[in-house]
């Protein structure tokens, strides 16, 4: 991506010195780098690790965040922290415009750094779990290390496959600014026959929206060549059809709860292709 290094953004909050507590309200929406390993894991012991990362219930506030020590930090992760901050930047200043343009105001989300394990308002988080949203909260939760990770195991490389993880997750803050995410979950409270199949579709359009920003970016003469086959790439790589066959075992869509890697990929070209919110029901 065509960006100028620039510092740390103002919604951006570094906890990797160490961090504060929070209380527990609902459960995070697990993003596109979220299910990784939990998957992995789950088909390969046969024990759902999903459940060890569902908050506990209640509406329990947050406490105040304590201090936080001195971040120490090679230049390659300074510089990687100036990206995410670029990105949330600009993905945020778009949505503020799209948002005004259907006469809404947006609220702005925050983005929390961490390493190894912080406290949120959904539970504990864990880099295990990769990038996360917490409903409950409004803030995206990102170990730098997934970003290693989705490059060297998922052979997602590139700054654009980095932004579309950020921009998917952002695209969760969007469904429950727009009461997307709460009409789902009351509807997967009812039909729970049929959770997974929710859960695909708010995952898929989570996707779509990465991909409205993706058109953004595009009409700003920001993407360098090939940044869109980074973005397809990262999308690719965290369907639940791969991360199944990654793990030995036989793909089943009956257990799918991201979609699969054409789905994810179809979702975020129909977004970038169109850059329109109305493009990304996924519901229908």
């Amino acid at each position: 991506m065509r960006w100028t290094p620039g510092g740390v953004s103002s919604d951006i909050e570094d906890r990797r010195g160490g961090g504060g507590g929070f209380g527990f309200g609902r459960g995070p929406t697990i993003g596109c780098g979220g299910a990784i390993i939990l998957l992995v894991l789950s088909l390969l012991t046969g024990k759902n690790f999903f459940t060890l990362f569902q908050g506990g219930g209640g509406d329990q506030q947050p406490a105040p965040a304590g201090s936080t020590a001195p971040v120490q930090q090679s230049p390659e992760e300074s510089k990687e922290v100036q990206f995410v901050s670029f990105v949330l930047d600009d993905a945020q200043a778009t949505w503020a415009r799209i948002f005004e343009e259907q006469g809404k105001q947006y609220q702005k989300a925050r983005l929390v750094l961490y390493r190894d394990m912080t406290q949120t308002a959904c539970g504990y988080g864990q880099a295990a779990t990769g990038p996360f949203y917490c409903p409950s909260d409004s803030k995206v939760y990102i170990d730098l290390a997934f970003f290693d990770e989705l490059d060297r195991r998922f052979g997602a490389s590139g700054d654009f496959a980095q932004a579309y993880v950020i921009a998917h997750e952002l695209g969760h803050h969007i469904q429950k600014l727009m009461g997307t995410s709460d009409q789902v979950h009351k509807a997967m409270q009812r039909d729970q026959g049929n959770a997974n199949q929710y859960s695909v579709a708010l995952e898929l359009q989570a996707d779509c929206y990465a991909g409205v920003w993706g058109h953004s970016t595009a009409q700003r003469n920001l993407l360098d060549p090939g940044d869109t086959d980074e973005g397809i790439a990262a999308a690719t790589s965290v369907g639940d059809d791969r991360l199944q066959q990654m793990s030995g075992r036989a793909v089943n869509p009956d257990s799918f709860t991201h979609g699969s890697s054409q789905q994810r990929v179809e979702w975020f070209r129909r977004g970038f292709e169109s850059g329109r919110l109305s493009d990304c029901d996924t519901f229908r």
